[in-house]
């Protein structure tokens, strides 16, 4: 069974290196902090975020735009309306959830 996390609009899938090419690994690249916190999504009328303050943890991105966020120690995934979620050491797809909108799907606002 795959582990899964959600978190409102944030899904983290526990996938495996196999599940990249090794290319594609490789040439990830780190998305950088902002203000030391790796932002999974943000609230565009809040201003909150789903982040992580961990420095045992990097968010990356492949060619295509797909983010996977890997974690070697503790992590917390934290959020101002929801409980914390403690993630285990491993890799993670990040999705975010879509809404069907006029002309295109576009990200859930938080």
């Amino acid at each position: 069974m795959t582990t899964q996390y959600r978190q409102g609009d944030v899904l983290l899938v526990r996938t495996g290196s196999r599940d990249l090419d090794d290319a594609e690994l490789d040439d990830a690249k780190i998305v950088p902090r902002n203000h030391g916190r790796i932002i999974l999504a943000e609230g565009e009328a809040t201003g909150h975020a789903h982040a992580i303050d961990s420095p045992e943890a990097a968010l990356l991105e492949v060619g295509d735009g797909e983010r996977y966020l890997r974690v070697d120690g503790p992590a917390a995934l934290t959020h101002e309306e929801h409980g914390a979620i403690e993630l285990e050491a491993g890799l993670y797809r990040v999705i975010r959830q879509r809404e069907y909108g006029p002309g295109m799907p576009e990200y859930v606002r938080d």
